[in-house]
């Protein structure tokens, strides 16, 4: 008897495990997936920063030495930065004189130590950095020949040299890179400027000054200009009249600009339009003069809506 209740109650058991294993089981929950998100489009932005050239500066001690600076781009524009590395040469053959021959001994010897890094295991791709500063060598070297000239004269002048650029804009409607410049050779001063690019990303070029002025639009843009400049001079005490001023310094339109946030900027270059106390002068043209004078894509959405329309905005 007692083996029959056994024999009953491990049935009993092997029902119930029977049982539980025919029951469905609970899906464990899947971990939630989070969207995916896109890197935003770059490629209609000037993303980058300058980057310092590498130049051979012999050693010096004491207060003349002489001070250089060049700087590059490095962005995600090559073809504004390649643009950029040939003004920077262009500003540095304005500042410094560079011998024919001597530019032709310095790229003969870039281009024989080219060719012996190029028969080397090691060799590496030249890099536009690398390249731009195999190019500024002939300058470097003017430069260091200048500084032995002054100290030969027993001149305790300390001569210096800067070239930067810097992004301005970085996209719509156009991309704006300035680059600076300024420099001290001896005499009674130094000298610097300013100069704009500006670049439609888009179709990867520059855009110069008459290409954002709408058709038969330039005089009416040089008449507000030159109203500009006229407030200007007597702005700042320049000489009793426009007239008297104008006798030395005529008005003329500069096509070095950018796209301000309150207007048109016009910049000049020293002695262009006053004498060397002016500094780099530049006129502003606000937007809302410049309505039918300039392209619609380069103005801003307030001005270039009729008077109306804005006034209904607001």
């Amino acid at each position: 008897m007692l083996k029959h209740k056994k024999i009953w109650a491990m049935s009993i058991l092997a029902s119930a495990v029977a049982l539980s294993a025919c029951q469905p089981q609970k899906a464990e929950p899947k971990p939630e997936e989070k969207p995916k998100t896109e890197a935003p489009d770059q490629s209609m932005k000037l993303i980058g920063d300058s980057e310092k050239l590498s130049l051979n500066m012999p050693d010096c001690d004491g207060n003349s030495c002489p001070e250089i600076s060049v700087e590059r781009l490095s962005s995600n524009q090559s073809f504004i930065d390649q643009y950029i590395d040939d003004e920077i040469l262009k500003q540095l053959g304005l500042i410094l004189s560079v011998a024919p021959a001597q530019d032709k001994a310095q790229t003969a010897a870039s281009e024989a130590s080219a060719a012996s890094e190029a028969k080397s295991p090691l060799a590496q791709v030249e890099t536009p950095k690398v390249k731009l500063e195999k190019q500024a060598a002939p300058y470097m070297q003017a430069f260091i020949k200048l500084d032995q000239e002054l100290k030969d004269l027993n001149s305790a002048q300390k001569i210096s040299l800067m070239v930067k650029p810097k992004i301005l804009n970085a996209g719509e409607p156009l991309a704006t890179v300035v680059l600076n410049s300024s420099s001290y050779l001896g005499g009674a001063h130094g000298s610097s400027s300013q100069q704009y690019y500006n670049f439609d990303l888009k179709a990867k070029k520059l855009v110069k000054l008459d290409d954002i002025i709408a058709a038969k639009q330039k005089a009416a843009l040089q008449k507000k200009a030159h109203e500009a400049f006229k407030t200007w001079v007597m702005d700042s005490k320049l000489a009793d009249s426009v007239d008297e001023y104008e006798q030395a310094w005529k008005f003329k339109l500069s096509d070095n600009y950018f796209l301000g946030k309150d207007g048109l900027i016009l910049q000049y270059a020293e002695y262009e339009i006053g004498p060397y106390v002016v500094g780099l002068p530049r006129l502003t043209l606000p937007y809302d003069q410049l309505q039918g004078i300039l392209k619609p894509q380069y103005l801003p959405a307030a001005a270039e809506a009729p008077a109306s329309e804005a006034k209904a905005k607001s």
